[in-house]
């Protein structure tokens, strides 16, 4: 064995985690030393497999390989290398453009080479492609507007709650979104291309965004608990709602670091990937830590080339990109993607907040086929979905943490009863045994140089070879863990091959062990993806997922599933109880004498009940929760290892002092007078030096132990840590202590008043607010006010109402100066609220911005009407009303003759022209007596009628809507064309037919009306996008585009059309309205869009595919066609 060989080895060694349970109470050691290590250990794989990538340029590279024989150190000159590639590649992608700035004077000390086409500065200056923009005032670029804009921004405190700033080019005039962040330079300026020129659109679109994401976590949060797959397949479900990927992941970090899919929803033709698993070295550390501080991650194409990035020579190192949204990935993970077939991704972090700390739990990685944008709105919105997902999942986690903590206990009771009557074989040869402890695939006990084995284990020879293995070498350890026997230096690992590679081992004598085993983590994994024709080879030299999961399975060859934490302290507590046991035998053993008599029954009965009391303090001293209790002189007699972990005064120290005068705060000295109570606080006094809180806050329930002759001796305190809780409380209720007396105050002359935090949600709502509104303060806390009070509680007349709400409050809650804006919205009643609002930003005690408050002025109504003209009025509605419901009933009976009159026609001898004529004049019948049926308005805005579903052809439908705007088209002399694919015609769906054509006519009815006339168009379009399978259904998502030249439908329409509702001040208007409820109830949603010379409605749907379709069971497919000159155009 050469230096190298042995170097390894003992390298090998060191990983096994080996445990003195005595010491560390059998938890995996993790030192802080050996922390950094690890790290230390990734990092310099990670650089490795960089640097050999970039030697491989025009040369094979086999990932497989490279990742399997990953080097142990490389160079620190090669780390530093790597890290400033990743963090400073000095590269940007060309869907955008960067700037970087000095502060405050706006200097340009870096920008990206396309910046001076993209932002049209050569139109200005011809010269400057030679000159460069260094040294320049980046304002000089912006309309003047724009650099205001700019200006305040840069002067903020936290700059990143302004974003996106909308930015005018001086030279072109384009729109941007600017996006702004803070280096050690300076700021750096992301500007991404908007699609619209009007911000007003750009902001309401941003609105509708956080509508979208706070529609899914409301669904997140209405989830059943205690499910974490069902969590994580809705929110991939909502992701790919909100973004329209082809693919949708939530990828898992494991302890180890690997990653594993976990869920998956993908179009359906894609190979799924669900249950691969990757190596660590797939998403390198210094990603993982990309992710952390910059949680959204786009790449619009990456096939596209990189843009580079000037900068002054002034800089001593490239610049910083690590939050900039445009940074070029490198080509390691470029290449990667091209090998999977994905162009584009979007990636967002998964991180869990746990007290002080931030962990990244995972990620959800979205894919597509083709080039794809997502504009930042679109991608924020996505932030704060995400940032709610890892709230609910970390509680999704506390709880299964719970579970398993409770299982443990469960299953630890059952084994002390098995000691008492079978010790120490009970815990094997009884049921629950040791194997229902934790989670293994053999467990055995060695006992007397004797084995029991249950499940898949060495050999009875094999097991005594460990046990002297570990005798010899591990003498001193009262326990250890290890997920490979191999790496942990057993000789015979070899011969134990697949079957056992991790082991858990508690030692119950000297020379006794009970043992657990875990087969090789391969085991457990299985290749979510396609089959293999058996003649296939994976191709190890691309870097691909099935390379990855190749990967993974040789770097935890030999390797179990690591031991849980949990898991170790289960074993422990098991090992205490096991130890005590055997002891107690064995010296009862000792103590036997050899008699022929009887055993007296009496004494076995004393014998077992002091057992039983001995057990049950064996598991109070390990209990996760705290428990302590006091004789009947109110001292110390029992305190467990969690209320000295909590308080610092350990047990000896603790035992004879007076819980009331030593041990309880003053406060709570009341509370602890009363022998038996549920759930009371108490304040109890820490003893560590210098502890960061002077006492504990514990929700205990007490409980008397009594003696034979039912006298009180004492008392039992099982508790709850609250202190967290107990602080957090306590500080808000300090930070309430400036305002509380304004804000609830019940005088009239206080006026309406409600508060945001920094984040937009709602942290206060005063009466006169309650009032005002309708909606009570538990109604709105806590809920975004635009959006969910404003929008949806308080509806508001117009998208453009809301918009001005929110700058208003984005400035009050950045500390700018605000002005009093015109502000109406309805209250709970429906009634229209016509106020004055201003804003002023809220500070902390040391001036830092924690929100805003908005205080409400109201303006009273001109009294326009009498009360004898408003019981005019509704007398005149009701007349309405009546015959409004005779002329419904009146339509009913010449449509029944017309229907009548079509069964006699369709049972005579009639060609198939004539058969689609009578198939089309049906469908509008139908629709007649849908609309006659749902005449109810307020049925359609509550959404309380039922959809009828039938089986149909969409071609169909087409038909049925073109001969309903055909007369018009004529009289206007408008052409109509139409893009609708053959297969699209003749596809078979699933849904509403008629209330899908009554509203597919409605807006196809409109941008006819709305046509230039004459010599105008109006074409449709049809497309399918995509075809989802979940649940074994499957669905397709299909797009509608009606357009038409011109101008466009009047704004007030268009208006009505998304915020009327009962409101409506046009007829059109309405009818739109209505078909977009409509269209909302069947999952569709309706865009209408403006351009240079042309304007569209963009109706989205899904629509389910029915299951074993027989063709022919619709209308034939050769009846929809474009070659009779009598029929429609479809």
């Amino acid at each position: 064995m050469d230096d190298r060989d042995q170097q390894q080895e003992e390298e090998a060694k060191a990983k096994a985690t080996f445990t003195s349970s005595a010491a560390s109470n059998m938890k995996p050691m993790s030192s802080k030393g050996k922390g950094k290590g690890k790290v230390k250990e990734q990092y310099n794989a990670d650089a490795g497999l960089l640097a050999e990538f970039e030697l491989s340029v025009g040369k094979s590279f086999n990932y497989s390989k490279s990742v399997i024989d990953a080097p142990l150190t490389v160079p620190d000159q090669q780390i530093t290398a790597y890290l400033s590639r990743i963090q400073r590649g000095g590269q940007i992608q060309p869907f955008g453009c960067m700037l970087a700035i000095e502060e405050p004077s706006f200097r340009i000390i870096s920008y990206s080479q396309n910046c001076v086409a993209s932002l049209g500065f050569n139109i200005i200056n011809p010269q400057i492609d030679s000159k460069g923009l260094i040294g320049i005032d980046a304002r000089t670029l912006f309309t003047q507007p724009s650099a205001v804009s700019l200006s305040k921004a840069v002067t903020s405190r936290e700059i990143s709650l302004l974003n996106p700033i909308w930015v005018y080019a001086r030279a072109t005039q384009k729109p941007f979104y600017a996006i702004l962040h803070r280096i050690d330079v300076g700021v750096v300026i992301d500007l991404e291309p908007a699609r619209s020129a009007d911000p007003a659109l750009s902001l309401a679109g941003a609105v509708q965004s956080q509508k979208l994401a706070v529609r899914a976590i409301s669904r997140l949060q209405s989830l059943p608990s205690g499910n974490i797959g069902i969590l994580c397949d809705t929110v991939v479900e909502e992701i790919q709602k909100l973004t329209g990927y082809d693919r949708a992941m939530v990828y898992k970090f494991h302890d180890d670091d690997h990653g594993e899919v976990v869920s998956e929803i993908r179009r359906s033709d894609l190979e799924p990937y669900l249950g691969l698993h990757y190596p660590a070295t797939d998403i390198p550390l210094a990603a993982r830590f990309l992710f952390k501080q910059n949680r959204v991650r786009i790449i619009c194409d990456c096939n596209a080339s990189p843009v580079n990035v000037i900068q002054s020579e002034e800089l001593k190192q490239p610049l910083c990109l690590v939050n900039s949204t445009l940074r070029s990935p490198h080509g390691c993970h470029t290449q990667y993607m091209a090998n999977m077939g994905s162009v584009a991704s979007l990636a967002m972090a998964v991180v869990i907040n746990s007290n002080d700390s931030t962990k990244l739990w995972g990620l959800v990685v979205c894919h597509h086929t083709s080039p794809r944008y997502v504009p930042f709105p679109l991608r924020y919105a996505c932030e704060f979905l995400m940032q709610a997902f890892g709230l609910q999942l970390y509680m999704e986690l506390q709880l299964s943490a719970q579970f398993a903590e409770k299982k443990i206990l469960r299953t630890q009771t059952l084994l002390c009863d098995m000691l008492l009557r079978d010790a120490p074989f009970g815990v094997v040869t009884q049921s629950p045994s040791i194997m229902d402890l934790v989670k293994c695939d053999g467990a055995a006990l060695y006992y007397n140089a004797n084995c029991l084995m249950l499940g898949i284990t060495p050999t009875e020879s094999q097991v005594k070879d460990i046990a002297e293995w570990l005798l010899a070498t591990h003498g001193d350890s009262t326990g250890l863990s290890t997920d490979s026997l191999a790496d942990a230096g057993y000789p015979g690992a070899a011969a134990l091959g697949d079957a056992v590679c991790g082991m858990a081992m508690a030692r119950i004598t000297s020379k006794d062990f009970l043992f657990w085993f875990r087969s090789h983590t391969a085991k457990e994994v299985k290749w979510g993806g396609a089959k293999h024709h058996p003649e296939d080879k994976d191709d190890g030299s691309r870097m691909h997922p099935r390379s990855s999961f190749k990967a993974f399975l040789e770097v935890v060859k030999s390797r179990s599933f690591p031991w849980e934490v949990s898991e170790i302290n289960a074993i422990h507590s098991l090992q205490l109880i096991m130890r005590d046991s055997v002891q107690e035998m064995e010296y009862s053993s000792s103590k036997q004498t050899v008699s022929a008599q009887p055993k007296d029954t009496k004494m076995q009965s004393v014998n077992e009940l002091s057992s039983v009391a001995c057990e049950m303090v064996r598991l109070i001293e390990t209990a996760t929760v705290p428990i302590f209790g006091v004789d009947s002189a109110g001292l110390i007699n029992g305190w467990n290892q969690k209320i000295a972990e909590l308080t610092g005064l350990q047990a000896d120290e603790a035992m004879g002092k007076s819980l009331v005068n030593e041990a309880v705060h003053e406060d709570s000295k009341a509370a602890v007078e009363s022998e038996e109570d549920k759930n009371v606080e108490l304040k109890i006094k820490k003893f560590e030096i210098n502890p960061r809180e002077s006492v504990i806050y514990i929700v205990v329930n007490a409980c008397t132990s009594r003696d034979y002759t039912n006298n009180v001796v004492g008392v039992c305190f099982v508790g709850q840590d609250i202190t967290l809780e107990k602080i957090t409380m306590d500080k808000f209720i300090r930070l309430q202590g400036d305002y509380k007396a304004i804000i609830q105050s019940l005088n009239p002359l206080i006026p309406p008043i409600f508060a945001s935090d920094e984040n937009t949600c709602c942290s206060e709502w005063n009466a006169a607010m309650e009032k005002l509104t309708g909606h009570t303060r538990s109604e709105v806390l806590g809920k975004m006010l635009p959006g969910e009070i404003f929008g949806q509680l308080c509806p508001v007349k117009s998208q453009d109402t809301l918009t001005k709400f929110m700058i208003v409050l984005y400035q009050g809650i950045s500390g700018q100066d605000t002005e009093e804006i015109q502000f109406g919205f309805y209250d709970s009643k429906g009634k229209f609220v016509e106020v004055k609002l201003a804003v002023n930003g809220r500070s902390d005690a040391e001036g830092n911005i924690i929100g805003c408050f908005c205080f409400i002025q109201i303006v009273e109504p001109d009294q326009q009407k009498s009360e004898e003209g408003r019981k005019s009025e509704k007398k005149e509605n009701f007349s309405k009303l009546k015959e409004l419901a005779y002329i419904r009933q009146e339509i009913k009976n010449p449509l029944n003759g017309i229907r009548f009159t079509h069964k006699l026609l369709e049972s005579t001898a009639v060609s198939e022209n004539q058969k689609q004529f009578l198939e089309i004049s049906e469908a509008c019948e139908r629709q007649i007596m849908t609309i006659i049926e749902d005449i109810e308005l307020g049925s359609i805005e509550e959404g309380s009628w039922e959809l009828n579903v039938e089986e149909f052809l969409l071609g169909n439908i087409l038909d049925a809507i073109v001969s309903q705007v055909m007369i018009l088209l004529r009289e206007k002399n408008l052409q109509l064309f139409h893009e609708v694919p053959e297969e699209i015609k003749t596809l078979p769906l699933y849904g509403d037919r008629i209330r899908l054509q009554l509203v597919l006519l409605n807006f196809l009815l409109n941008a006819v009306r709305h046509a230039p006339s004459p010599d105008g168009w109006v074409e449709i379009n049809v497309s399918r996008s995509l075809k989802l399978i979940q649940d074994s259904n499957e669905s397709i998502h299909l797009q509608f585009r009606f357009t038409h030249p011109g101008k466009g439908i009047p704004t007030a329409i268009i208006l009505d059309m998304f915020d009327g509702g009962s409101q409506c001040s046009t007829q059109e208007g309405l009818a739109l309205n209505i078909s977009k409820k409509i269209l909302g109830r069947m999952n569709g949603d309706v865009r209408y869009v403006r351009e240079l010379d042309r304007c569209y409605f963009l109706i989205d749907l899904e629509l389910n595919i029915p299951k074993n379709t027989q063709k022919g069971s619709q209308s034939e497919p050769s009846r929809i066609t474009t070659s009779a000159p009598a029929k429609l155009p479809f």
